[in-house]
């Protein structure tokens, strides 16, 4: 095992608390080259795809990295904005807000940074940079509510071969979910609400989550569980009839039979029965990305409006909203207890760093 060199140490060095957002990822730039590069790291993931390794190893390679960069190319192009790709930027402004949110409250060092399971940052990248700040314990936050062994388990997985090189480790602490987190129920259930304020209610919600193969739910991932939770969560906080709700699934890949209903089928089923109005939100994502601003407010849109739906809206995800933010910075003080302090002495923390590093010294260490 070959180890990662350690930072230089220096005695009474202030230590600090890290906080790691991570998302799924996006390709550096909507071009084939880029796109081929991303889906080779994200379907080379033995989470994501559960296929024996060589015949998928030849499917991918053979068939889908030679067709499919092209066509995914032209879907994120036909969302890239001027700031880039918007699950990025989206995940660069929420570890903004939170780092200027949560310094006015923690008076304890912290360092807030986000990273991507596939594409940059990195999760191993920013892991050690972290430690070159000298950050002794990790929170890492996986921006998925809903835990899934192929999203959330798979951060896991990267942390953990991170932190399998290193000799010497931060502490870590890892959330697991926030499917049913009151503060993430509140925020979704305010961003429907502010959006239908001046609109009115629908003729049907639709909850949109991403879909994963069905074989996961018998082999015991949670996954389909938490989505109904947080659909029915948010269902009650919005005070409406369960009836006028349809938690459904999206991003269906392959062949294979995937947790139903599709989001698709439902869009073509409500346009052909004319019904007046659908609104859509995606609860399973916090930022804005291909799965929804591609996928849902184009195809989905387009599907339902041919069938001979009337009017279709997509409600965007909870991005920077206020009430969104203010959750997330719950959350994360809630996961950092004992770690840090809104007391903390920056006066005093500075004399007993002077006088560890005398003592240090005194005893022989090397300044």
């Amino acid at each position: 095992m070959s180890y990662e060199k350690e930072p230089k140490y220096s005695h009474g060095a202030t230590k600090k608390t890290g906080v790691l957002l991570v998302n799924l990822g996006t390709p550096e730039l909507p071009t084939s080259s880029a796109v081929k590069k991303y889906l080779a790291q994200f379907l080379s993931d033995k989470r994501v795809v559960e296929i024996p390794r060589i015949i998928w190893f030849l499917i991918l390679h053979l068939i889908i990295l030679r067709f499919r960069p092209k066509k995914s190319a032209e879907k994120y192009r036909s969302i890239w904005t001027d700031s880039g790709s918007p699950l990025r930027f989206n995940t660069e402004n929420q570890a903004d807000s939170l780092r200027r949110s949560i310094t006015n409250r923690i008076r304890s060092p912290l360092v807030i940074d986000y990273a991507m399971r596939y594409g940059t940052p990195s999760i191993d990248s920013a892991i050690l940079k972290q430690k070159k700040e000298n950050v002794v314990n990790i929170l890492v936050v996986p921006l998925f509510p809903q835990y899934c062994s192929s999203t959330t388990g798979s951060v896991f997985d990267a942390v953990a071969d991170t932190y399998k090189r290193l000799r010497n480790m931060p502490g870590l602490r890892f959330i697991r979910n926030f499917h049913d987190n009151p503060g993430y129920i509140m925020a979704s259930a305010n961003l429907i609400k502010n959006f239908w304020k001046n609109r009115g209610l629908p003729s049907r919600l639709i909850l949109s989550f991403h879909g994963v193969p069905e074989f996961s739910l018998r082999e015991g991932d949670p996954y389909h569980c938490e989505c109904h939770k947080t659909g029915r969560l948010i269902t009650e906080k919005l005070g409406i009839s369960q009836d006028n709700v349809i938690v459904s699934f999206q991003s269906r890949f392959g062949r294979a039979e995937w947790l139903k209903p599709y989001t698709i089928g439902i869009m073509k089923n409500l346009g052909q029965a004319k019904t007046e109005r659908v609104d859509v939100f995606c609860p399973g994502f916090v930022s804005d990305c291909l799965e929804t601003l591609e996928e849902i407010a184009m195809e989905n849109r387009d599907v339902f409006l041919t069938a001979g739906g009337k009017e279709f809206n997509y409600i965007p995800c909870l991005n920077d909203s206020t009430s969104w933010l203010s959750a997330l910075e719950e959350l994360v003080i809630d996961n950092l207890e004992g770690w840090v302090t809104e007391n903390h002495d920056q006066l005093a923390e500075v004399e007993n760093k002077k006088k560890s590093r005398t003592l240090a010294i005194e005893m022989g260490a090397k300044d």
